[in-house]
């Protein structure tokens, strides 16, 4: 069973959601943001992390444990808030 999260945006976020309110990818796929798949995505990362000079071998997978536990925990918000936003069924993974 699927639940709704209400999140407070900042206008940063509004602003980039509005940039691709009718990107051609958002209407195929019904999400907010373009999507691409993990590979491409870890590409991106590992370009971005070389740019800056990070020398760890970086995956997406990494950031959502980097989202959990560095910035959203960090800013007091509940962890039960936590584990729905990132669509965990339990919060033990959190």
């Amino acid at each position: 069973m699927k639940s709704s999260v209400k999140v407070l945006l900042l206008k940063k976020a509004e602003k980039i959601i509005a940039k691709y309110k009718d990107h051609p990818m958002t209407e195929i796929t019904g999400t907010l943001l373009p999507v691409i798949i993990n590979e491409k995505l870890n590409g991106y990362l590992k370009e971005v992390a070389r740019y800056v000079g990070v020398k760890k071998n970086i995956a997406f997978h990494m950031s959502r444990h980097t989202i959990d536990s560095k910035v959203i925990l960090s800013n007091g918000i509940p962890i039960e808030t936590v584990s729905k936003l990132l669509d965990y069924s339990k919060i033990s993974p959190t």
